[in-house]
């Protein structure tokens, strides 16, 4: 199988590899396993900060098996290892490809109303569907397409105009332009780019989707636009960003990453080796 493959590569790269299957109860314990090793490997379960590192003065490399998008949203103080001369890596676009089917799910369950009132009053498709995406990367651009395929008319909001979106017949729009002309937004982005100038643009009767892993709202203008006729999918509590908001009748979070599939993982593990390969080549 690929894991066992995987498992196998792995020890290619090392004279010793000492695995934990469970999750470190504090930094104590992460120094403990840790002890004199060359490199490190973690999952998004586990932090190596700081206090860690000053304790582990062997370390040279860090693996991060889960998505890096900034030293800020990370899970290893990347700043103070590269200060150390430690190479740290992470990965990015393995579980996209459940977050796509999540968004149609919920939408396609949400427009007919399977299990729900449909949300016209009748059943309606996504085609001529007005959908708006909020950050044209990979998974921003799988959800576009997938929304392409099934008819919608699609617009995007992203630091510049890309020109193999306008091949396509996507339409780049300003932020504000784009939530008032969308019935539905996808927001694919860590990064809080909704206030109260924005969620005024939005407007009533919306539907918004939030496939990041943290919220892209700032809360109070968030909690004051679904007061009114609207409704947002979120599908980890991380992206909606309130345990007391779980319980809105205009939120559906399923509290569930969406993207950890059995495949993301095959993929997970892939680029982790790839980047250890790299490291070592």
């Amino acid at each position: 199988s690929l894991v066992l493959s995987a498992e196998k590569t792995l020890y290619s790269f090392a004279d010793e590899v000492v695995m934990y299957s469970d999750i470190p109860a504090g930094d104590n314990e992460i120094i403990a396993r840790i002890g004199d090793a060359d490199a490190v490997l973690l999952s998004y379960t586990s932090q190596i900060n700081r206090y860690i590192l000053e304790r582990c003065p062997n370390v040279r490399y860090i693996g991060m098996c889960c998505s890096l998008y900034s030293p800020e949203s990370a899970n290893v103080d990347i700043r103070y290892a590269n200060e150390r001369g430690i190479t740290v890596t992470g990965i990015r676009d393995y579980g996209d490809e459940g977050v796509i089917e999540y968004v149609v799910s919920e939408l396609v369950r949400c427009l007919h109303g399977f299990g729900q009132k449909p949300w016209e009053g009748i059943p309606r498709e996504i085609t001529g569907l007005k959908v708006g995406i909020v950050g044209l990367g990979k998974s921003g651009g799988m959800i576009a397409d997938a929304m392409k395929f099934f008819g919608a008319d699609i617009a995007y909001y992203a630091r510049s105009e890309k020109k193999e979106a306008g091949a396509k017949g996507y339409r780049f729009m300003p932020l504000n332009e784009l939530l008032t002309w969308s019935e539905v937004v996808c927001c694919c982005l860590n990064k809080v780019l909704l206030h109260e100038e924005e969620f005024k643009a939005l407007g009533n009767r919306k539907i918004l989707f939030n496939t990041g892993l943290s919220p892209a709202w700032d809360e109070s203008s968030f909690t004051r636009w679904l007061e009114e006729d609207n409704l947002c999918f979120c599908d980890t509590l991380g992206a909606l960003g309130s345990t007391a908001l779980l319980t809105h009748p205009h939120v559906r979070c399923m509290q569930v990453s969406t993207g950890r599939t059995r495949q993301a993982f095959d993929r997970l593990s892939e680029k982790v080796l790839a980047n250890l390969s790299e490291y070592n080549g």
